[in-house]
């Protein structure tokens, strides 16, 4: 079956491990989600990520990560721009989860960044997901 939408495929998988307490969870792989892995990764979402070569094309491995007491880091994953409905923003209208607390992911030309990298460089982009 093909995957229409495998950025919104990631996104529910890491949300549905962490809900479930898991310590790692694989993803399909694409340029675009080992993008989002780094950023997350960045950012201090995730512990980290591996890619997975099985022949064909292949898979990610992510690392998610939680608090002392075990308590979950990703409350919430919203994908903002769908197949249907692109989402383009310039950087003056990039959107600050959280008052600044959370992150937008954002693919622009320089490449997959969060919105605080891309404030710095003065680059709008797609909007692909929030995070809080």
């Amino acid at each position: 079956m093909a995957l229409t939408d495998p950025i919104a495929d990631m996104l529910t998988r890491i949300r549905n491990a962490s809900r479930l307490r898991s310590k790692t969870v694989n993803c399909k792989n694409s340029k675009v989600c080992r993008g989002i892995a780094e950023v997350m990764r960045e950012e201090g979402y995730i512990d980290g990520f591996d890619v997975i070569e099985d022949g064909r094309q292949g898979e990610i491995r992510v690392k998610l990560r939680y608090g002392p007491a075990g308590e979950t880091i990703l409350h919430s994953i919203k994908r903002e721009s769908s197949p249907g409905r692109r989402l383009y923003l310039g950087v003056d209208d990039l959107p600050r989860p959280l008052q600044g607390l959370g992150i937008a992911i954002v693919s622009t030309s320089r490449g997959v960044m969060s919105d605080r990298k891309c404030r710095k460089e003065r680059v709008g982009g797609e909007i692909l997901c929030t995070i809080e």
